[in-house]
């Protein structure tokens, strides 16, 4: 192997650290959630005596929201940091996720698939507590938009399961 070629797959190499900024960046958006949610607990509590039959619903639905979407991204940067950067080295500590280091690519987009049907689900009640808001035709896209996500989840996991099929066949 020449030393060019060294290298230039060293340098390929290090160009996984290009990812970390990502990372970061994610958790920066967590922080941004996190001012949301303590803004929308807020205004819940606030608003708990003189809140409309579904306002304090929506309201809770919309931290249940907030809360997956963090828990999403979460997810994301650790397993793609630990997927395409570096391993994580916090050792035996006893708060470390029992997933943690054993999110694979596939495993990786179906949580992020069933996190993402989740999300629509939440939004889709929500729409519908408030219906009257909507057209029929504007709850019909988001039910409509949320059975892609549905059937998107069901192909995933369907691809993997026959990708893992293969696998033990070979």
């Amino acid at each position: 192997m020449s030393s060019f070629e060294k290298k230039l797959e060293a340098g390929i190499f290090a160009s996984r650290w290009l990812l970390a900024p990502f990372f970061v960046g994610l958790i920066a958006a967590i922080l941004v959630l996190l001012v949301k949610f303590m803004k929308e607990l807020g205004l819940l509590v606030m608003n708990a005596w003189t809140a409309g039959q579904y306002e304090a619903v929506i309201s809770i639905l919309t931290l249940v929201d907030t809360a997956l979407i963090a828990s999403l991204l979460l997810i994301i940067i650790f397993s793609g940091y630990e997927n395409f950067v570096s391993k994580i080295s916090v050792g035996g500590h006893e708060d470390r996720p029992a997933w943690m280091g054993r999110v694979g690519f596939a495993d990786l987009k179906l949580k992020l698939i069933g996190a993402i049907v989740a999300i629509s689900a939440v939004e889709l009640l929500k729409a519908f507590l408030v219906s009257s808001q909507y057209t029929t035709e504007q709850l019909a896209w988001k039910v409509a938009i949320h059975f892609t996500f549905v059937l998107s989840g069901v192909f995933f996991a369907l691809t993997d399961w026959i990708s893992e099929s293969r696998k033990k066949d070979h």
